[in-house]
């Protein structure tokens, strides 16, 4: 008895096909360099999660660094002075409150001021 696969076959095809819907010219139409386009872009998805990370945390540094200027001190200070001072705040919610929340931002810059 011999086995057939025909449906199988098409399911994977047509989930690839389904992912390539949208792409330009051939890479929508012809199976072969659907699944090459798809392979490509899975993988250009997967490096761009990974890369999304860094570039918010250097917006969330940045965000920091400009509230804690307007403070009169730099980013490296006020992370200092923050960690001598006992304050485990992540960057997130640092640069949260620098965008959202300026007078409490004042008050974290003043007391890692006081703490250099």
């Amino acid at each position: 008895m011999r086995i057939k696969r025909t449906v199988n076959a098409l399911k994977k095809r047509r989930k690839i096909m389904r992912l390539a819907k949208g792409y330009f010219g051939n890479k929508s139409k012809s199976y072969r360099i659907a699944r090459q386009a798809v392979m490509k872009s899975l993988n250009y998805a997967y490096i761009g999660r990974r890369l999304r990370k860094r570039d918010m945390r250097s917006l969330w540094i940045a965000r920091i660094n400009a509230a804690a200027r307007i403070n009169g001190l730099s980013y490296s200070k006020f992370m200092f002075g923050l960690k001598t001072a006992g304050i485990n705040l992540n960057r997130k919610v640092l640069a949260d409150l620098a965008v959202n929340d300026e007078k409490a931002f004042a008050e974290l810059a003043s007391k890692a001021k006081q703490a250099l």
